[in-house]
């Protein structure tokens, strides 16, 4: 099933013009446009941006990530039908609703295909920028066993799993490795506190101290936005995490925007209205693919347990899900994205012909 063309299993391997290697995440590559290109789309195209700015193709496969490993399925399936293309839907939808409330830009500066952005370049804030509306997860994990400060915040006795928070919390963690900063360890996805990044906001990549402040602002704005419609739809946003850069717009000024992706699936978990009113969980998020993990395989420490990442891996390599487990997390996917949007996601029938078609008759982006 997963050889199918309707999956881009793979992103990172088109031919489209660039002369830097391709930066390849566990969904999405990006390749940076020279700068003649990126001149030439920016007067040809119209896009709002400075006319130096540099911009990108960026491609999301359709894999699916979790526990920091790539999964597949029997039968060679490589990936979740849909996935890709809802994933951008969802976020594209909410960048377009930030701006239109006057929150804050995006780095997407056109969607030449439902697989495909073409981005302008972002200098990334090194944080993610994570809300918390409800406490579970991992929150909950750490609560159940004691644990009571998070993130500098301390949370109050008594609370329950799954309960809604006495206010909306914001517990960033570090994007990357960061190094010499006092309290923080130099390891990936570290939970910091808010004056760590006050005390710290140039090696976090704020380009001031009042970023600290708007950042949380956008980040609280945004959530709202998306809270609020979700409620009309039933739904409950639960958590969440942001991540957030710096532009320059064609004004000349630097500019923060959201940038990666928001409000969907792979970054959020959001849960049904009508089920948690009832005592019952059930989430509509990529979580619902991680429960299924722990509940399938024989050790699920092994995916908790950040020490053992070698046996983590080797797990990821060699376990091939049924594939009725793919189609199921595809249905998740497609039907989110469908209630969020109102549109229909489109399967691609041959996704890398279509992108590479597009990219080389309306851009001129193909190597010859």
């Amino acid at each position: 099933m997963a050889s199918t063309p309707q999956v881009l299993a793979v992103a990172d391997t088109l031919p489209i013009k660039t002369e830097q290697a391709v930066h390849s995440g566990k969904v999405r590559s990006v390749y940076w446009l020279t700068q003649a290109d990126s001149e030439r789309l920016i007067k040809t195209q119209g896009y709002d941006v400075a006319p130096d700015a540099p911009l990108a193709i960026m491609v999301i496969s359709d894999r699916i990530s979790a526990f920091e490993c790539l999964w597949k399925g029997q039968g060679g399936m490589a990936g979740v039908p849909g996935k890709g293309a809802a994933l951008n839907a969802i976020s594209q939808h909410w960048f377009e609703q930030f701006k239109q409330a006057g929150l804050a830009d995006s780095h997407i500066v056109d969607v030449p295909h439902p697989l495909v952005w073409i981005v302008q370049k972002a200098q990334p804030v090194m944080v993610e920028a994570i809300a918390r509306q409800y406490i579970t997860g991992s929150m909950w994990r750490a609560y159940s066993k004691g644990e009571r400060v998070f993130c500098g915040i301390e949370l109050p006795e008594a609370l329950q799993r799954d309960q809604r928070l006495p206010e909306l919390l914001i517990t960033p963690s570090t994007k990357g490795i960061m190094h010499g900063i006092p309290g923080v360890p130099e390891a990936d996805d570290v939970n910091v506190t808010r004056q760590q990044l006050i005390d710290n906001w140039q090696a976090f990549k704020f380009q001031s101290v009042a970023d600290v402040d708007r950042y949380e602002t956008l980040l609280r704005e945004g959530f709202a936005l998306i809270d609020q419609r979700l409620q009309g739809l039933d739904q409950i946003f639960v958590d969440t995490k942001f991540e957030f850069g710096y532009v320059k717009g064609a004004d000349g000024n630097q500019h923060l925007i959201y940038m990666d992706e928001v409000g969907t699936p792979d970054s959020s978990r959001i849960w049904e209205g009508d089920a948690y009113r009832q005592g019952q969980v059930v989430e509509r998020s990529k979580e619902e693919f991680r429960q299924l993990l722990l509940n399938t395989v024989p050790d699920p420490d092994v995916l908790l347990d950040k020490s053992r990442m070698d046996e983590r891996f080797a797990l990821a390599a060699e376990l091939e899900l049924p594939a009725e487990v793919l189609l199921q997390v595809s249905a998740t996917y497609t039907g989110v994205a469908e209630r969020i949007t109102g549109r229909a996601i489109q399967l691609s029938e041959d996704p890398r012909s279509e992108i590479i078609e597009i990219l080389a008759s309306r851009y001129d982006l193909i190597k010859s």
